[in-house]
């Protein structure tokens, strides 16, 4: 699922922020603070709760939190002190609030829907079909975004299982697809497209998400055909996979007699009403 899509959840009208992190969710202590206090001053009353808690039971809630990146009202991205679901219960414990025992319920209900999710993928499948749907992505769009993810899932179980390192091999290795497909790397088509941290495939035309899914598909056929093992041999099948892309896409491109990588993004204008509006 592409979790961090959803960074956003509500609480009785009030935003709560979250992050995925090392396969869980994890929520903004301030958020949490300010759905179950309405502090005037949330960072003054975490650092007080904090005090009070360590000099009362000697416990240092600062533990129980992750500093992750989390985008602010302002658009840029703050290290924020983080919390997931079984850490949050203990602070909640130390927040005398009336709301604390209906948020609880609340909060085990969100960790309940991804139990379900993972047990059952197509339950995650439908909330995300929603998401993009609420966020003005056309129905053909959504079902070729969700072919992608299939088939980026696909890619990165084979990475796993043959040895490749989660993080930093990843993104090397997309890289490699990327630059081969569309002549430039994820870094270099983000500011193509004039992104910041916003998720790529989540500005790609359907044609670019159809290269996309080329590209790390025959990625995939290339590396169980020759049981690649290892980066160095998952890199080589990546380059080749992504070459075969190029070429389609450079085929395509001399048919249709325009670009396939476009400056196009869906900041302002929702992807549905971009193409209907390409359409008149």
């Amino acid at each position: 699922m592409g979790q961090n899509d959803n960074k956003i959840i509500v609480f009785e009208d009030k935003k709560i922020r979250r992050i995925w992190d090392d396969d869980e969710w994890y929520y903004s202590v301030a958020d949490i603070i300010d759905v179950l206090t309405e502090s005037v001053n949330v960072r003054d009353y975490w650092y007080r709760l904090k005090k009070r808690e360590r000099e009362s039971s000697g416990i240092e809630l600062s533990t129980f939190c992750r500093q992750l990146k989390i985008q602010s009202s302002d658009g840029k991205y703050y290290s924020t002190d983080c919390a997931n679901t079984e850490s949050l219960f203990r602070i909640i414990q130390s927040i005398p609030s009336q709301k604390a025992e209906p948020f609880k319920r609340w909060l085990a209900k969100v960790g309940y829907e991804r139990i379900q999710e993972i047990e059952n993928p197509e339950i995650a499948q439908e909330r995300m079909k929603e998401l993009y749907e609420q966020k003005g992505y056309s129905k053909d769009w959504i079902d070729k975004r969700l072919r992608g993810i299939a088939i980026r899932q696909e890619l990165t179980d084979e990475w796993k299982d043959r040895g490749v390192d989660e993080k930093i091999e990843y993104a090397i290795l997309t890289n490699e697809i990327s630059k081969a497909t569309f002549g430039k790397n994820v870094g270099e088509y983000k500011q193509f497209k004039k992104l910041k941290q916003e998720n790529l495939r989540d500005h790609m035309t359907d044609l670019e998400l159809i290269f996309s899914m080329l590209g790390e598909k025959v990625t995939t056929e290339i590396t169980q055909n020759e049981d690649a093992n290892g980066f160095f041999e998952c890199k080589g099948a990546a380059k080749r996979g992504g070459r075969v892309a190029g070429n389609a896409r450079i085929d395509a491109e001399k048919e249709i007699g325009k670009p396939i990588v476009s400056k196009d993004n869906y900041l302002i204008e929702p992807e549905k009403q971009k193409k209907l509006k390409k359409g008149d």
